[in-house]
């Protein structure tokens, strides 16, 4: 009997334990679902200042830069400048071995001088001639025949004088002067090595390129989906990583009529000049672009994940009201990633859900 007491009182005990428990866990349960919704899953309908822009990142290339190359064959004798050095519009850069073409130019010398003493010989027959000619005392036909060989005298020595020309021509290119002022970027040749001259049938030898790092300018790969909302000389933002200090200002100065594959992605080739760049900026640099592309001070606005897609292609937010959601469609203006500009459909201070109703989490009741 004593045992049978003990047992009740235990199970007594226990149910007790499982009401109050039970008891605990409902009011708990109660409390979650009542909890309102908090700052961090709402949001209030204020004005702010948006400004929407195109993030990409490009290449720095001179803005000008050209392939020096000789313009006759031959040993390089000396080299002149190293890669990095300035030059100057005329400076000498590189001297090519001359003596082929002196050698040249002295049998040209020679040769005038013979077709001189030609031509003087066959001049003094022809005057001689002309007298004899006018006196009657010389035919017709040898008459003709000193004067033809004066004319071809003539044009013998000419002809030898254009010849040293050229040759002279030849020679002074020899001395490859820097076409205009600039940096030298690369000298991909050597003392000793023989050059061919650029011509309609070669390239020829690339000597060295030459820049003017004054002026650089940044090439890009713009997105179809927004080229069309760029235009000539708009303002462009620069920063570079290695120049985290600085900012830029560029100007696009040109955008590609025809699209090109780049990545497996259609765009259009875009660049942007630097009309004042840092002296740190170097060619072959990667910058990022920021490109406004539209802008609104002022306005109704609400965090950008307040916006959820409604039917086709509306748009629509959750308004709390009181202890109610209205789900309400509006009209988006300018957007970035942080904010969307609300032309219609919201007021200013009006709360709003921050996750659609359905995706909120479930309290347990």
């Amino acid at each position: 009997m004593k045992k049978l007491l003990q047992l009740l009182f235990i199970a007594a005990l226990g149910a007790g334990g499982w009401y109050a428990n039970s008891q605990r866990w409902f009011d708990f349960a109660a409390k979650e679902t009542a909890t309102p919704a908090t700052s961090t899953t709402t949001a209030v309908v204020e004005k702010h200042d948006i400004e929407s822009s195109v993030l990409v990142s490009g290449d720095v290339q001179p803005a000008s830069q050209l392939d020096v190359k000789p313009e006759v064959g031959g040993r390089i004798l000396k080299l002149n400048v190293i890669p990095g050095v300035q030059v100057k519009a005329g400076e000498v850069l590189v001297q090519i071995d001359d003596r082929d073409i002196l050698t040249e130019q002295d049998s040209a010398v020679t040769e005038i001088e013979g077709m001189k003493l030609s031509m003087d010989k066959a001049q003094k027959n022809f005057e001689r001639a002309k007298d004899l000619f006018g006196q009657k005392l010389l035919s017709k036909e040898a008459f003709d025949n000193l004067e033809s060989e004066f004319l071809i005298a003539q044009n013998a020595l000419a002809r030898a004088e254009r010849k040293k020309q050229i040759v002279e021509d030849k020679l002074s290119k020899t001395k490859v002067i820097a076409p205009g002022n600039g940096t030298v970027l690369t000298v991909p040749v050597v003392e000793g090595q023989v050059v061919i001259p650029a011509a309609s049938v070669n390239n020829g030898t690339t000597l060295m390129t030459i820049a003017n790092l004054s002026r650089l300018l940044v090439e890009t790969h713009i997105n179809q989906a927004d080229v069309g909302k760029l235009a000539l000389k708009q303002d462009v933002k620069l920063s570079a990583e290695s120049i985290k200090d600085e900012e830029m200002d560029a100007e696009i100065f040109f955008i590609a009529p025809v699209a090109t594959l780049k990545n497996n992605v259609k765009g259009f080739t875009v660049q942007a000049l630097i009309d004042k760049p840092s002296s740190r900026l170097r060619p072959g640099m990667t910058v990022q672009m920021n490109i406004p592309i539209a802008r609104a001070a002022d306005v109704v606005a609400v965090p950008i994940g307040a916006v959820f897609r409604g039917e086709g292609n509306s748009r629509v937010v959750y308004v709390l009201a009181g202890e109610k959601t209205e789900r309400r469609a509006v009209k988006v203006g300018v957007s970035n990633t942080e904010h969307a500009q609300i032309l219609q459909g919201l007021s200013e201070g009006e709360k709003i859900l921050l996750n659609e109703p359905e995706r909120v989490p479930r309290k347990r009741s």
